[in-house]
């Protein structure tokens, strides 16, 4: 791993802890060059795993782009980054258990808007508006009407 202060290759672990629920090991590092300590992660990569695009295309999963759609929808928005990365090893998680090579988007989509719905109404309009293609106004409206039929 480089230093990120000197770029020096050479470094010690000095502490390893199981984070996000074992998800993921977090590891305390020294720079053997310099002195400085700095933080990594480390977490399996689910490789060939490839997401189906509603276009026919297909892309290589991607935990961060998971992330960054989540993270737009909750923009501005009472939702933690916690509450974010949560829902992310929650798709993730049920991803990675029913399908080995191929995940449909719309399976991923559909996760990503049941939770978006259980932690914030306007992420959830937000991320439908983008996910389901809204034309007009109108739509925007339809789905907001769903919301309050549900509560």
């Amino acid at each position: 791993m480089r230093c990120p202060k000197c770029g020096c290759q050479e470094d010690k672990v000095i502490d390893s802890r199981a984070s996000r629920e074992g998800a993921t090991i977090r590891r305390r590092r020294e720079c053997a060059g310099c002195g400085h300590r700095f933080t990594t992660y480390e977490e399996v990569e689910h490789e060939g795993l490839m997401v189906l695009k509603r276009d026919g295309r297909r892309e290589e999963f991607s935990r961060e782009k998971l992330l960054a759609g989540i993270k737009k929808a909750c923009q501005k928005r009472p939702v933690s980054p916690k509450a974010m990365d949560d829902l992310v090893d929650h798709i993730v998680a049920a991803v990675t258990e029913k399908f080995d090579s191929e995940v449909p988007g719309e399976f991923i989509g559909k996760l990503v808007m049941d939770g978006l719905r259980g932690m914030d109404d306007v992420a959830y309009v937000r991320f439908a508006s983008v996910y389901r293609r809204f034309q007009e106004a109108t739509d925007f409206v339809h789905e907001v009407k769903k919301l309050e039929a549900a509560k």
